[in-house]
C-alpha cells in the first residue's frame, strides 16, 4: 500500500468504517469498532482508513488481503 500525505482523523476513519459496514464481515467491523475506541497513533489511523477506502469496490481476493490486514491491526 502506497503512503498517503494526508493525515486522516478518528472520525474520518469511523466515517469510512460505517460507509463500509454492510462489506466486511461482521466480526471485523465490531472488532474494528472497538479498537478505534482506543487511543490511536496517525500512522494507524491512516493504515486503517486506506484499508477500508473503496473497500466496496475491490475484488474478493484484495478484500481477503485487506481483511487480514485489518485483522493484523486490530
Amino acid at each position: 500500500m502506497s503512503r498517503c500525505t494526508i493525515d486522516h482523523t478518528l472520525e474520518d476513519v469511523r466515517k469510512k468504517l460505517e460507509e463500509q459496514q454492510s462489506f466486511l464481515p461482521q466480526e471485523l467491523f465490531g472488532k474494528c469498532q472497538r479498537f478505534l475506541d482506543d487511543s490511536l497513533d496517525q500512522t494507524t489511523l491512516n493504515d486503517i482508513f486506506h484499508l477500508l477506502k473503496k473497500y466496496d469496490l475491490a475484488s474478493e481476493e484484495v478484500r481477503e488481503e485487506r481483511n487480514a490486514s485489518l485483522r493484523q491491526i486490530v
